[in-house]
């Protein structure tokens, strides 16, 4: 009896301890996944593409690696920070794709789950916001419009989304925080559009002005 419960404890450590190694192998993978997805973000803000690309690619070899890893311990896959750096890619692949007017990839595109996907996607919104603000401010209005309908064609697919937050990883959540970006969004970008037309149509009036004054 002794030596068959000294046998069963041997092999729990060493299950465990595999266990824990890969753990120790994968969760530095996915934080490092995770700031290259913020670079990766903040190079898109500064459209500089190619870079965001290039960081995306290596935020991806790190989620084949950690799938790897974990091959045999789906426990620790599916603990969480693997789904978080997950939809940190879902959210850095989304925003360029939506800046520079290409096709959304899917989660099956991506090769990663479709929880993560569509919360990225939904946080994706927040930097689309981030950025028309920052074309306002440069004076750039013709495509803040076209954004704000991508901004509300993700919200529109995602309040069909209807399944238990342990199913969705909380998207209810995030949804409601997107509709709220969504609304601010729509009205800074009315107030500044309409700003910009009157102030259009008073350097008009002005030019009107003068032409008239210098015909006299």
């Amino acid at each position: 009896m002794a030596d068959n419960l000294e046998d069963i404890g041997q092999q729990a450590i060493d299950h465990l301890a595999l266990k824990h190694v890969a753990r120790e192998r994968a969760l530095p993978k996915s934080r490092t996944a995770i700031r290259h997805c913020a670079n990766s973000i903040r190079a898109t803000h500064r459209q500089e593409f190619c870079t965001a690309e290039g960081l995306r690619a290596q935020a991806v070899t790190l989620l084949m690696e950690m799938a790897d890893d974990l091959h045999d311990h789906q426990d620790i896959y599916y603990a969480g920070f693997v789904q978080d750096a997950q939809k940190e890619y879902a959210e850095a692949v989304a925003f360029a794709a939506l800046v520079q007017d290409s096709p959304l990839p899917s989660a099956e595109d991506l090769l990663i789950g479709w929880a993560p996907y569509l919360n990225g996607l939904a946080e994706a919104v927040g930097e689309l916001r981030r950025y028309i603000l920052d074309q306002l401010r440069q004076g750039h209005y013709d495509n803040g419009e076209h954004l704000l309908r991508r901004m509300d064609d993700i919200y529109a697919l995602l309040i069909t989304v209807d399944f238990p937050d342990a199913v969705t990883a909380g998207l209810r959540r995030t949804t409601d925080a997107t509709r709220a970006i969504l609304e601010k969004t729509r009205g800074d970008l009315t107030m500044a559009l309409g700003q910009a037309q009157l102030q259009k149509s008073m350097l008009a009036l002005q030019q009107e002005l003068r032409n008239h004054k210098y015909h006299e």
